[in-house]
């Protein structure tokens, strides 16, 4: 475990490199929700407006962002050009519950669609979970999905993430029905 005062720090990895978003960078939050396909298992495929963002989105990122626990929404841009291709979230899972556990993280993504079929989520969905095992005492990393979005589970299965259930994802914003899937911390091997 390092420093509880230092800040959580995700190193680049092969083709990527990380920063955590902050509450102002509402434009990329807005850039990646503008095309219906990266929508499709989110809203139905509707693209958010700027005032969504700012009222909605960035309100709820400020509920969980913690730069310490590396909590937030990861940037994800390329090491060659520096350009912004999407992000990973990563906080406790069921945080809107009110009955979270920090040792359990959800995680989650969302790249603009010319960043699909590269390995770009996987790659930096390992990046974070190696930083986690690392820094912190997380015991498991959990992502969900809409059972038709078989891109997104297709992920997590090459993540080594095995199904759990199916059930209903409780938050705020509305209830969804999705898969759960989850990595143990004893099957860290896999990143290394």
């Amino acid at each position: 475990m390092t420093d509880p005062n230092s800040i959580f720090f995700v190193k680049p990895s092969q083709r990527l490199r990380y920063r955590l978003l902050s509450l102002s960078d509402i434009e990329l939050l807005w850039e990646v929700d503008q095309d219906p396909e990266v929508m499709q298992y989110i809203n139905g495929g509707q693209p958010t407006s700027r005032r969504e963002i700012e009222e909605v989105f960035i309100p709820r990122l400020a509920a969980y962002r913690n730069e310490r626990a590396g909590w937030g929404l990861w940037q994800l841009s390329l090491s060659a050009d520096n350009s912004y291709i999407g992000w990973i979230l990563v906080r406790p899972m069921d945080f809107f519950s009110g009955n979270f556990d920090v040792n359990h993280i959800e995680l989650g993504w969302r790249l603009k669609k010319n960043a699909w079929g590269h390995g770009y989520a996987s790659e930096g969905v390992r990046a974070i979970t190696k930083t986690l095992w690392q820094a912190t005492t997380v015991e498991s990393v959990w992502a969900i999905a809409d059972k038709e979005n078989t891109r997104s589970i297709a992920v997590m299965k090459g993540l080594g993430m095995t199904y759990v259930k199916t059930g209903i994802h409780r938050d705020p914003l509305g209830d969804h029905p999705v898969d759960y899937f989850c990595l143990k911390r004893n099957l860290e091997s896999h990143y290394a």
